[in-house]
């Protein structure tokens, strides 16, 4: 192995003849070095400087949050959430203006319009006042005027004529009106009924003849003319008794009513059973 010969120290140049290289100045690499970051570092800054005022000189634009929209969406599925407050359209007579100098003019609100004043419409009509309590009251309905129909004769009703009743089948407006009657409380008692004929009398029995006359005013006319109702043969049909002779029913004979003792026979039952109807007339 071949032997290394020692280098010769540099400090005694004297002992060996070595000199240091004087044609370039020491540290030379370092300071080219320092120059070149420097000369970097004051660009970046310049650079940094240029486009923060190119970003100032821009106009401002707001970057809000879009507004949290109202629906919800399964996932998977594509929104569209709605546009912010900024970007929405600008109110009728307010306008975007831009400066010479790029940055955005100020919105002038539109001037007002001068409407002529309407004149107030009618107002609503107060509520009725409640009734004065010496104010008259609405009368009641009347007594409705009926007509009284056999049962085993449904085509014929009570009927005057002559001045007596009988039971007929009605057709002109005149029949019609002699076989309707008002339906009172009876006038001998209150719990019953009697007949008041159109003409201003009433119908009761005579000679036990049922017939229409007019009220005398006497108590017998009273009870003549007063007839209570009992459950007949039919189903809806009434048998009318008489007040002063207990145990006797109106009934059709031959057509004419007549005031007879109860008996006990289909025929009595279905002659005595007759059906308070709405008048015919």
């Amino acid at each position: 192995m071949p032997e290394e010969t020692p280098r010769p120290p540099q400090d005694r140049p004297w002992e060996t003849g070595w000199t240091p290289d004087t044609s370039r100045t020491p540290g030379t690499r370092r300071l080219w070095l320092a120059g070149v970051l420097a000369l970097a570092t004051v660009a970046a800054c310049a650079t940094a400087i240029s486009v923060t005022a190119r970003d100032r000189d821009r106009p401002e634009r707001a970057t809000a949050a879009p507004a949290p929209s109202d629906q919800v969406t399964a996932p998977g599925l594509i929104s569209f959430g709605s546009p912010s407050p900024s970007e929405a359209a600008s109110p009728a007579g307010e306008t975007d203006q831009q400066a010479p100098d790029g940055r955005r003019a100020p919105r002038t609100a539109p001037a007002p319009i001068h409407r002529p004043a309407t004149p107030p419409g009618p107002t609503a009509p107060a509520t009725s006042p409640a009734p004065h309590p010496g104010s008259p009251t609405k009368p009641k309905p009347a007594v409705p005027w009926r007509s009284v129909r056999s049962v085993n004769h449904p085509d014929r009703f009570w009927h005057v004529a002559g001045g007596l009743v009988r039971l007929d089948p009605v057709g002109s407006a005149q029949a019609r009106g002699d076989a309707t009657f008002k339906l009172v409380k009876g006038l001998a008692d209150s719990s019953c009924y009697s007949f008041a004929t159109a003409g201003g009398g009433y119908l009761r029995h005579r000679d036990f003849v049922l017939r229409a006359e007019p009220d005398d005013g006497s108590a017998l006319f009273e009870k003549d003319a007063t007839f209570c109702p009992r459950t007949g043969s039919a189903p809806g049909a009434i048998m009318l008794e008489s007040v002063n002779f207990p145990g006797r029913f109106l009934r059709h004979r031959d057509f004419r009513l007549r005031l007879d003792p109860v008996q006990h026979s289909a025929l009595y039952r279905a002659d005595s059973a007759f059906r308070l109807v709405d008048g015919v007339a």
